[in-house]
């Protein structure tokens, strides 16, 4: 049995013309407004300063379990302080 590849990535959520983004992860065949797995944060571009709210527990879960982030999302959780966590004592 194969395993699915799994990205981290923004969902595209707001009206037209402003955007808001969820982090999801998601299976990499999905689209990108598509099904997802699980809900790990938002990130709201429009507000001065940027919000970014990341769950960062789940977030190292699926990145210590193979999620590969986005480029987009990777800065995001660079900012958020959140990493792999294999460092962090991982089996």
């Amino acid at each position: 049995m194969s395993e699915l590849a799994v990205k981290i990535r923004l969902r595209r959520m707001g009206a037209k013309k402003n955007p808001f983004y969820r982090i999801v992860v998601a299976e990499s065949r999905s689209p990108r407004d598509g099904a997802f797995i699980e809900e790990i944060g938002y990130y709201d571009p429009k507000k001065q300063p940027a919000v970014v709210e990341v769950k960062a527990e789940r977030a190292s879960y699926w990145l210590r379990n193979g999620a590969q982030p986005s480029q987009t999302v990777r800065d995001i959780l660079r900012k958020a302080g959140v990493s792999a966590g294999k460092e962090d004592g991982a089996k």
